[in-house]
């Protein structure tokens, strides 16, 4: 068989495939209008994958605030130091970091339903490990097990909703991600306040509270959460299309020329690093966002000894001091409601730069904010003033947070998970490494001097959005990757599901 023009259509019970001939093979890719692409699924289903992935995010965002709130009773009932338990706190931020250079651009080639219910299932064993726990070492061991199989939560989200939601249409259900994620630190921390200071409970019931959540999730995903991967949907159509014709040639894209294990494992942990460390755009929001990452962890060490050392709140008080999160939270999904629509309004002259009004307003909230939060915590000073600047900082992060999946998604699209997972290993080392030398900072420079200094180095990294506001498609012109993905993009837009249509644009990708 020749190659030439001929088309054919394959019926199957539920829809249409549209099948072209391509060196002795047939082709399958979407036809127009598919129920089965995932950016054709209906708006209720698109709204239940959705609602189902900020779920996760909502739960491994909880599991890392909470924890921080048990120091006292998990120190009291294991004996061990608070550097000790900080390790914990530290070591599930690394986990969030590194798995996802392999997890992430995995799931891109074999599918992301599977990953979501292995993480699930074995991040709520970790947590049942530590809630069990009979030292601190089998603590320090399960958390940085619960950041392994977490971190699908920082890593396959966003890769989801650019599945399932078209560009235009990313920003609430981006949006929503975002929140679930921030509200739920600060919605850890109260009720792991209350529950760690409570002499009826403590610190291993905090886990107990999080194996419950993530039980009830889990089930969830494995019977409701469809794949939505368009290469590995095409794939099992077309397997399905030659059981039922007995035709070996009709083949998906991704079936073509596949690449070895050891093939997909290396691109699979290079990918992620290549796009970190040559994509201008991906480099400065991981050292914009991984510093922001780095001062919320910092607040973690802060306010609890800061509130009580100069308001005699207890545990419990304090953990709801840090509900400012979740207030935070529902300020910045508001602002990013007008976010959405200035997006809407300039996005035919400003493209992807679009998306970072909101944010360049947030990079000079980020430091007038600190300013407030270091020097105004004082007896002579109402509690509610540095609370009014923990929530105005929590604000912009939410904002941050947000736009640095959804302006991510907008420029890597088919690799939104890869360009992802690039940005949460720089924000998560930076979560791993704040915590460890925090109170040490704070012991020697004061609370007011420490916080006045991150909120100095705020001010230097003021400028990341505007520079990418106004140069951000210069940028991403002058980058070859940049282009071939965009390329890629727009190829499968058009049915065509191959990622890199030659050997050599494959080749660049691996390096």
């Amino acid at each position: 068989m020749t190659m030439d023009d001929t088309s054919k259509r394959i019926s199957s019970p539920s829809c249409i495939t549209h099948v072209s001939q391509k060196q002795d093979l047939f082709l399958i890719k979407f036809d127009e209008g598919d129920p089965r692409d995932p950016k054709n699924f209906s708006y209720a289903r698109k709204w239940a994958i959705t609602l189902m992935c900020c779920a996760f995010a909502g739960i491994t965002g909880a599991a890392s605030s909470s924890y921080s709130m048990s120091y006292e009773s998990m120190m009291q009932d294991l004996n061990c130091t608070r550097l000790q338990a900080t390790l914990g706190l530290s070591l599930y931020a690394i986990g969030f970091g590194i798995v996802p250079l392999i997890s992430s651009s995995f799931a891109e080639e074999c599918g992301r339903r599977p990953v979501y219910i292995m993480s699930s299932v074995l991040f709520m064993l970790a947590e049942v490990t530590n809630a069990l726990a009979p030292n601190i070492q089998t603590v320090v061991v399960s958390r940085a097990l619960q950041g392994v199989f977490g971190s699908t939560g920082a890593s396959l989200i966003g890769g989801s909703i650019a599945d399932i939601w078209q560009p235009h249409e990313r920003g609430i259900p981006m949006s929503l991600f975002a929140f679930s994620s921030i509200f739920s630190f600060g919605l850890g921390s109260a009720f792991g306040g209350l529950i760690a200071s409570s002499p009826d409970l403590g610190w291993r019931w905090v886990q107990w509270v999080h194996v419950m959540f993530t039980g009830a999730f889990a089930l969830g995903v494995i019977l409701a959460m469809d794949e939505t991967r368009p290469t590995i949907v095409l794939t099992r159509i077309a397997k399905d299309t030659r059981k039922m014709t007995g035709d070996p040639r009709y083949r998906s894209s991704a079936e073509i020329d596949k690449p070895s294990m050891a093939s997909l494992i290396k691109t699979s942990c290079t990918r992620p690093l290549y796009l970190l460390s040559t994509e201008p755009i991906v480099q400065s929001f991981s050292l914009w966002v991984g510093f922001v990452w780095g001062v919320v962890y910092c607040l973690f060490e802060s306010v609890t000894p800061e509130f009580q050392s100069v308001y005699n709140f207890s545990v419990g008080k304090t953990g709801l001091v840090l509900l400012c999160q979740s207030v935070g939270a529902i300020i910045g999904f508001t602002v990013n409601m007008y976010q959405e629509t200035l997006y809407q309004k300039h996005f035919a002259t400003k493209g992807q730069e679009a998306r970072l009004y909101m944010p360049c307003v947030a990079a000079l909230v980020l430091p007038v904010s600190m300013f407030i939060y270091a020097w105004t915590a004082s007896p002579n000073i109402p509690w509610i003033v540095p609370l009014i600047g923990l929530t105005a900082f929590m604000s912009g992060t939410f904002i941050i947070y947000q736009v640095s999946f959804l302006y991510l998604a907008d420029c890597y699209g088919p690799y939104a998970s890869s360009a992802q997972a690039g940005q949460s290993l720089a924000r998560n080392l930076m979560g791993l490494v704040v915590p460890l030398f925090t109170q040490q900072m704070f012991a020697g420079m004061t609370y007011k001097w420490g916080l006045t200094l991150w909120a100095l180095l705020s001010v230097v990294m003021a400028p990341t959005p505007w520079v990418l506001f106004f140069y951000g498609s210069k940028i991403r012109a002058r980058s070859k990757v940049s282009r071939k993905i965009l390329e890629a993009e727009a190829q499968i837009s058009d049915g065509d599901t191959t990622v890199a249509s030659s050997p050599t644009e494959e080749k660049s990708m691996q390096v």
